[in-house]
């Protein structure tokens, strides 16, 4: 989902202490070598930013306010209006208008991903993805992106927390975050809306501007998602995600199941 921006501080010559969670780095050579750190996972278990296995409903703060306000800006700049709904349920309308007005899935995933990207210092991202995003496989970088996701983007997507994920190399790591009911697919409910102004734009904004591989694994049932830093995403047609049907209260498919009766409309026209 969404990244709001976050403050890059180079790492000190021991330690990086990334949100409540140190990250001891040893060097295997000199200092000189960046590369040849070696990152081990604290021993800390994940936790919610609030309170260990809260289900309680995320409350949003005054930063939450102006990431709100920021992300919706962005959105108005791509949309070219702004809706008159106040605070969450226009930024749902803009992200509905962001879909529709694009001729295909992917001018819409293009489109979400250059508001990714404004929402950055392009300084910024160039060296994450020249300095940290090489260190030790990428384990540093992709717990760092993890915690500063739960800190700055409950206010999008409701309570979630930093858990265990295991990585292609066959370890595991905390790396990971567990949106447990996503408020942006639950009040958008829509497949495509998901898929291609969330999922997808996000998972290439990492890999391709911060270096960061990410999968992320939305359940229609229950809406809760699955962020895996650190995992790529498997190729599109191998992809269960983007094969699922429109969700039965779709206002998208609906729209369009009155327009169009005769129209098979298990699919939302944009997913």
């Amino acid at each position: 989902m969404k990244m709001m921006p976050l403050a890059l501080t180079l790492p000190a010559p021991q330690t990086v202490m990334v949100s409540s969670s140190p990250i001891y780095l040893l060097p295997t050579s000199s200092l000189q070598n960046r590369t040849s750190f070696r990152a081990f996972c604290s021993s800390v278990s994940p936790e919610t930013i609030h309170s260990e296995g809260s289900k309680a409903e995320y409350k949003p703060g005054i930063l939450d306010h102006f990431f709100l306000n920021s992300f919706r800006d962005k959105l108005v700049k791509e949309v070219g209006w702004d809706s008159e709904k106040p605070g969450y349920g226009g930024l749902i309308e803009l992200a509905k208008a962001l879909m529709m007005n694009n001729r295909s899935n992917s001018h819409t995933k293009d489109a979400a991903v250059r508001i990714l990207k404004s929402l950055f210092p392009p300084l910024l991202l160039e060296l994450y993805k020249i300095l940290i995003a090489p260190i030790d496989g990428g384990k540093v970088a992709a717990m760092m992106v993890a915690r500063v996701t739960v800190l700055t983007c409950q206010w999008l997507m409701g309570t979630c927390k930093v858990n265990s994920v295991d990585l292609p190399d066959g370890t595991s790591c905390n790396s990971g975050v567990f949106v447990e009911r996503c408020k942006y697919l639950e009040e958008s409910k829509c497949v495509g809306i998901c898929i291609n102004t969330c999922k997808l734009p996000t998972q290439s904004f990492f890999k391709d501007y911060m270096g960061v591989p990410l999968l992320m694994e939305p359940n229609f049932s229950d809406y809760s998602c699955q962020f895996k830093f650190g995992v790529s995403p498997p190729l599109p047609e191998d992809d269960n995600t983007l094969k699922e049907s429109c969700l039965d209260v779709c206002p998208i498919a609906n729209k369009r199941r009155e327009i169009r009766r005769n129209v098979d409309v298990m699919k939302c026209p944009n997913a």
